[in-house]
């Protein structure tokens, strides 16, 4: 029964071609269709075998333009999702409600996109919210993973990009026991309004929702900004972590160096993960 609940569309898409290093473990991709209380698509990297394996969830960003949902990439960060899975993890990597084939609104048909991160008008934006939303769908995905006993159910850990890396302080909030560690690339909403560099909807509304998800927040995190960063720039990160840590939360930060042209994306790119691999690294060796 679980087989067919699984419903994996597509296995084994690489396997041995994935080792590179003769002391690293085999790894297999594959797509997933969780059957969720809201059903959703998961790119799924793993060591070859049965497991059980530990649980990293992993969280892309989003975009509120839903034409551009529409032709998100089923996984954004694959060399980053392959570094964590040669480190043993089985890394599932949610495609949010609202994208691909789910994501147009059709109005005048009755149809409407299932989008998790709406965060309203920029005259009063509901940053804690949409944060919680997201944090939901991460909760789900970690008690479906533990009733298939295909993971390690009480060894967890949760890395999020931008809005996913919001909702996983969000997650935060909530302390899931299951949830060891959470690490977050540029983490924040609100940014680029009208596609103009540093130019945040609301930032104190942003740092004051940082504050409140400190305030519960016990899971250990790993904040990673870069300093090119057009969305959330140094002076914004730091004010968020300030806020979080001052509440009570238990995070800490790094900001790298300036990398490419913006580096709001960093993680998803391939040359990024020898510079940030030693201190995620170190960090998740911290809190095995």
């Amino acid at each position: 029964m679980h087989l067919l609940r699984l419903l994996i569309i597509a296995a084994a898409v690489m396997t041995a071609s994935l080792a590179t290093a003769a002391d690293e473990p085999q790894l297999q991709e594959e797509v997933w269709a969780l059957p969720l209380p809201i059903p959703t698509i998961a790119y799924v990297v793993r060591p070859v075998g049965d497991g059980p394996f530990p649980l990293a969830v992993m969280n892309h960003g989003v975009s509120l333009d839903s034409r551009q949902r529409s032709f998100f990439p089923l996984v954004e960060f694959r060399d980053a999702a392959m570094w964590f899975a040669r480190r043993g993890y089985m890394v599932v990597a949610p495609s949010g409600p609202g994208y691909g084939a789910a994501a147009l609104d059709v109005p005048e048909a009755g149809i409407f996109t299932v989008f998790f991160s709406k965060i309203g008008k920029c005259s009063n934006p509901n940053f804690h919210d949409a944060g919680l939303a997201a944090a939901q769908l991460n909760l789900w995905i970690i008690d479906y993973m533990a009733e298939l006993k295909r993971i390690v159910p009480d060894n967890v850990i949760v890395i999020g990009q931008s809005a996913g890396g919001w909702g996983s302080i969000a997650l935060s909030s909530a302390n899931p026991p299951r949830v060891k560690a959470i690490v977050t690339f540029a983490a924040g909403r609100g940014g680029r309004v009208d596609g103009k560099p540093h130019n945040n909807c609301a930032p104190d509304k942003l740092v004051e929702a940082a504050g409140d998800f400190g305030r519960t927040s016990r899971v250990p995190m790993l904040w990673l900004y870069i300093e090119n960063d057009t969305f959330f720039g140094p002076e914004l990160s730091k004010r968020m972590h300030a806020a979080f840590t001052a509440a009570g939360g238990n995070a800490e930060y790094h900001l790298f160096p300036p990398h490419g042209g913006d580096g709001h994306f960093f993680v998803g790119s391939p040359d990024a993960v020898a510079i940030w691999s030693p201190i995620v690294g170190a960090f998740l060796d911290k809190h095995r």
